[in-house]
């Protein structure tokens, strides 16, 4: 096996990965799972976070306003939306609840349900696990019905999935919950062709797109989603706990945040409910928002080509990464390349053997335990659909080589072994 050293010695590595603070000895894969932040992005965080205690009062009455707008206009540029139909949220997850308890409390009057018994809320059997727990509690409360779409996988086509969710459209649809890119198997749906199927039969959507900002060229305007939820900690490499919530004009008074405070009885005119209740929500660190504005400019900065040139090397790599893998692990592609963006999963051999009783082991799996206590690689290895079957999820960020997947294809070809 190739020692340690000699990939710490590549010349890309060793660039790149001093702008991170990460640990220089782990081979780290798996980027998609909650990003990693620059350290120049950090050290403007520490900034404000100095400018905050040295005085507060200053700061949080006096600064924070323009502070958060300037950064909120920032990234409404990068994901194509009027600032006006944006506001903060600690991560997507939060954006999706914020929403989906809206529309199951709340309505522009404040007294009635706007789910009803009989509604169904559509989602697919690919859902992030804590969005599908917050469409599954609303549904409880209110008495809608979900219903799921199985998306098969390994998958030849987006087509495929176009096809198999409008199928379980039915004149009760009230809401469409979606994944942009999927958290298991890193599909990126056709999201701007499901939405406007839906929108054409008067349905709306909500779609979780937290792996998206950074990872594609977004444009919020050409979507057309009702709701967008996305995180800026995963590939803008913002701080931890910066996110956004798209909300569509129309249907901004109905959607208010989980903490009720100060903006809910303000009688301010000169900023809208939507911003007035959203951004102010209680005394907290807002500083992770502030940065997104300076880790969309640093890291649209590293390349020649900007951001385009940063996806497209990330993309490229994970691409070549999963191929090369597959190849060694004598497997056939699961997706097609078109419905890769920086995250790839290959399935790996079943897991049954190592586990007598049958059932699915708790925490992590054992192979994902074992490539980071024998061979410090840090790479997600999950069950899917069900135990034990199993599937590793590998992601490409700037700091990553080729050399590291190929050290990671031999240490699974002895792990396997």
């Amino acid at each position: 096996m190739m020692p340690k050293e000699a990939y710490l010695e590549d010349t890309l590595v060793r660039n790149w990965l001093e702008l991170w603070s990460l640990d220089p000895t782990v081979t780290f894969l798996n980027h998609g799972s909650f990003g990693a932040c620059p350290i120049k992005v950090l050290e403007a965080q520490q900034k404000l976070r100095s400018r905050l205690e040295h005085e507060p009062v200053r700061f949080f009455e006096r600064e924070f306003e323009q502070l958060l707008d300037e950064s909120r206009e920032e990234l409404a540029r990068f994901v194509g939306a009027d600032t006006e139909d944006l506001v903060f949220v600690p991560n997507a997850t939060t954006g999706v609840n914020a929403v989906l308890r809206s529309l199951a409390y709340n309505s522009p009057s404040g007294s009635s349900v706007i789910f009803q018994p009989g509604d169904e809320l559509l989602t697919t059997d690919q859902e992030y696990n804590a969005c599908r727990n917050a469409l599954d509690f609303v549904a409880s409360c209110t008495g809608a019905r979900i219903v799921v779409a199985t998306v098969h996988f390994p998958i030849e086509s987006p087509d495929r999935i176009v096809e198999t969710v409008l199928e379980k459209v039915s004149p009760r649809t009230k809401l469409v919950l979606l994944d942009h890119i999927t958290s298991k198997t890193g599909l990126i749906f056709p999201i701007q062709q499901l939405v406007s199927e839906l929108k054409k039969r008067g349905i709306d959507t909500l779609i979780d797109g937290a792996h998206a900002p950074g990872m594609l060229s977004l444009n919020l305007r050409d979507i057309g989603a009702t709701y967008y939820a996305g995180n800026c900690h995963k590939w803008l490499c913002a701080p931890k706990g910066a996110a956004f919530l798209y909300v569509e004009k129309s249907k901004q008074s109905e959607i208010r945040p989980l903490t009720i405070s100060h903006g809910a009885n303000s009688p301010r005119t000169d900023k809208s409910r939507f911003h007035l209740e959203f951004d102010w929500m209680g005394t907290d660190d807002p500083t992770a928002y502030m940065c997104v504005a300076e880790s969309i400019r640093f890291m649209g900065s590293l390349l020649a080509g900007g951001w385009p040139e940063l996806m497209q090397r990330n993309r490229t790599m994970v691409l070549e990464a999963r191929k090369m893998l597959c190849d060694k692990l004598g497997i056939m592609p699961p997706c097609p390349d078109e419905m890769i963006g920086s995250l790839a999963v290959v399935p790996l051999p079943d897991d049954s053997h190592l586990y007598q009783d049958g059932e699915q082991p708790p925490g992590m799996t054992a192979l994902q335990d074992a490539l980071f206590k024998w061979f410090n690689i840090e790479v997600p290895v999950f069950y899917w659909p069900a135990f034990p079957k199993q599937m590793m999820r590998i992601s490409a960020q700037l700091y990553n080589t080729p050399m590291q997947y190929e050290y990671l294809a031999q240490s699974l070809n002895e792990l396997i072994a």
